[in-house]
């Protein structure tokens, strides 16, 4: 289409041309008729200036003017004393010339041609000056010719171009549309289905195009990289059934791994659960078998009290030596603190962290401050905080789409390594903010332990000398950040 429009605006500016020279050809052509009729006039003039002479002159013109049909009139004017003076003429239209235009015409010699409108149509006006030596005096000869015959000749033209323009357009377009469907729609088109076929799976498909040109090129350069697709599918086919079996026996190690710190973490919250109730029993029960012991030292009590005295003291002591043996086994063990970097505990938690989160639409970022300080930490105690604060904010988020960030850096006014975990959670209402570390408080109904994990966490960090804060509003989210101090030297 562009090719048509710009071929046809192309031929519309070369048709005009055309036109116009035809008219300026057509104009010429009747301006020297009209010049050399004056110059006829001019001579006779000159040769019979008298009176008879005009009078044959003035029968000349209306025979001139009456036997060609393209003459409208011809006039003749002499210039006397500076005033211009009708010698002759004859005509077929009434026409009275400006006394301006024949004196300036005589006065520069100058021949005036211009463009006239009359009763019967378009035509050509023409003043030519003469002047005799041999009688010493200048006149002019004006004549007007119908120019009804150019006009009529020029928008013949006109329509014929205009009809053989769009004749030809209309059989160029066509061509046009031939050329392109045999020369380039018919071997894209089978380049194109070639391609969907590709892309569908069907790599044993190639281009049947053949020719040497543009398109035959892309249809060589196209085989050769189906072919090497196809080895390359091959060879990722392969790898990947190689993969696949990799993944299995990872995630099978994961999954084992995942189990581990589940059962981890349900031995530790059972172990604080019996220390808890351990030191919740032992100061009554050690009042009750202190009080009657009390009552045994005072005496005078018949045998059957007396003896039932003894047995609350026995099975007080019993329970006692329980509970003892109780604190023993939930006691955890001694902390073993080593000197680690932060990017070393970050990276060995990392697959327990996607394991974690890996069944939810949760994603989780890291921003690990550069060249951080080394910090003395149990391992397997900042495993379980870490483990306790993303599980929480898991919790927090739920089945929805949420993300959790975990920064760490260096806050320099307190000399220690923040940690923090941060969730676009609901947020912690502010009336129970101040219960969130109480053990056993929480705000989820389902069955289990619940309401642990930041009460552990609290005691992972005054183990470590440092300390928890927790930063939430209900309906932002919620941030709890544990500070390591720093190892110094």
């Amino acid at each position: 289409m562009v090719t048509v429009l710009g071929l046809a605006l192309t031929m519309g500016i070369w048709g005009w041309l055309q036109l116009k020279l035809l008219d300026r050809i057509i104009l010429s052509q009747q301006e020297k008729r009209l010049t050399e009729l004056a110059e006829t006039v001019s001579t006779y003039y000159q040769h019979f200036p008298t009176r008879r002479g005009l009078a044959a002159l003035d029968i000349t013109l209306k025979d001139q003017v009456q036997g060609d049909p393209r003459l409208a009139r011809i006039d003749l004017f002499t210039m006397h004393r500076g005033n211009v003076e009708f010698v002759a003429g004859a005509g077929r239209i009434a026409y009275d010339w400006p006394d301006v235009k024949v004196a300036d015409a005589i006065r520069t010699m100058k021949s005036e041609t211009f463009q006239l409108e009359t009763e019967s149509g378009p035509a050509l006006g023409i003043l030519v000056p003469w002047a005799s030596e041999e009688h010493q005096s200048v006149h002019a000869v004006g004549i007007i010719g119908f120019s009804q015959l150019r006009y009529e000749v020029v928008k013949r033209a006109r329509i014929f171009l205009f009809f053989s323009s769009v004749g030809f357009l209309v059989v160029f377009l066509f061509l046009i549309i031939f050329a392109f469907d045999s020369m380039i729609g018919r071997p894209l088109e089978k380049m194109v289905n070639t391609i969907d076929k590709f892309q569908a799976g069907q790599y044993k498909d190639r281009i049947s195009v053949t020719r040497r040109d543009e398109l035959g090129i892309v249809a060589e350069h196209f085989n050769a990289m189906a072919e090497e697709i196809e080895r390359v599918m091959a060879r990722n086919e392969e790898l990947t059934a190689h993969l696949q079996m990799r993944v299995q026996e990872e995630t099978a190690k994961v999954v084992q791994l995942q189990n581990q710190v589940s059962q981890l973490q349900k031995l530790s919250a059972m172990g604080y659960l019996m220390a808890t109730l351990a030191h919740d029993m032992g100061t009554p029960l050690h009042s009750i078998a202190g009080m009657a012991e009390l009552l045994l030292e005072r005496g005078g009590w018949p045998p059957d009290v007396e003896r039932k005295l003894e047995i609350v003291v026995q099975q007080a002591r019993k329970l006692n030596l329980a509970i003892q043996h109780m604190k023993r086994m939930t006691r955890p063990p001694e902390a073993h603190f080593e000197d680690v970097t932060c990017e070393e505990l970050i990276e060995e938690n990392l697959p327990l962290l996607e394991s974690l989160l890996k069944r939810l639409p949760i994603s989780i970022s890291f921003k690990i401050e550069k060249e951080l300080p080394r910090i003395y930490v149990d391992r397997n105690r900042f495993q379980t905080a870490l483990l306790n604060l993303v599980q929480n904010s898991a919790e927090a988020i739920g089945e929805k789409e949420g993300k959790i960030e975990i920064r760490v850096d260096f806050v320099a006014e307190t000399n220690a390594i923040r940690l923090s975990v941060k969730d676009d959670g609901p947020g912690i209402p502010e009336e129970i903010k101040d219960r969130v570390c109480e053990p056993f408080f929480s705000t989820h109904e389902a069955e289990g332990l619940r309401g642990l994990g930041l009460a552990i966490v609290q005691d992972i960090m005054k183990t470590h000398a440092g300390w928890m804060e927790i930063k939430s509003a209900e309906g932002q989210g919620t941030e709890v950040a544990l500070y390591f101090p720093v190892l110094t030297h």
